[in-house]
């Protein structure tokens, strides 16, 4: 007789689906997971991240950065959005795991649309944004995974995800 695993994934309903609206327009960092072109592993670093008015899930990284070398040589990455509240189990805390492959935003007039949206949410970086190597990249989601806490996680697919 053969039993089958326990169900680990629930069923994404519109309360998952609202946390994970709360989480995307409150993120302004992110975890980022891409490929590292020299080894082949993977590598993880911490970038600024914001949902645009336009519903666009995006960040600012300079060129010269590693995670810039390791997208332009791999597009395909993956994003850690949540942050551990200050009390409490950490792993308590509601978390969304996103595949995505990245686009990167071409200089002129298609930076400059996104510029005053982005500093209204990351004020900062009003001292790099304007320097020339500096893009904005554009996050197309594939979907992804939602863990509300314990025994609480969500398969999401694309539609799971859309702010607005």
């Amino acid at each position: 007789m053969t039993t089958d695993p326990p169900k680990t994934l629930r069923d994404t309903d519109d309360e998952a689906r609202h946390l994970v609206r709360q989480l995307l327009t409150t993120a302004r960092i992110a975890a980022l997971a891409v490929t590292d072109p020299e080894h082949g592993g993977p590598y993880v670093s911490r970038i600024a991240f914001s949902v645009s008015p336009d519903g666009e899930f995006l960040t600012l990284i300079s060129d010269l950065s590693y995670h810039a070398r390791a997208l332009k040589a791999d597009p395909r990455a993956a994003l850690l959005i949540g942050e551990p509240g200050a009390k409490g189990d950490p792993l308590t805390h509601p978390r969304l795991s996103l595949r995505a492959t990245t686009h990167v935003v071409p200089m002129g007039e298609e930076h400059a649309r996104r510029r005053e949206g982005w500093l209204q949410l990351h004020p900062k970086a009003k001292l790099y944004v304007d320097f020339p190597d500096f893009r904005y990249l554009i996050f197309e989601i594939h979907g992804g995974h939602l863990n509300a806490g314990f025994g609480k996680a969500y398969a999401l697919a694309k539609n799971d995800l859309t702010v607005w």
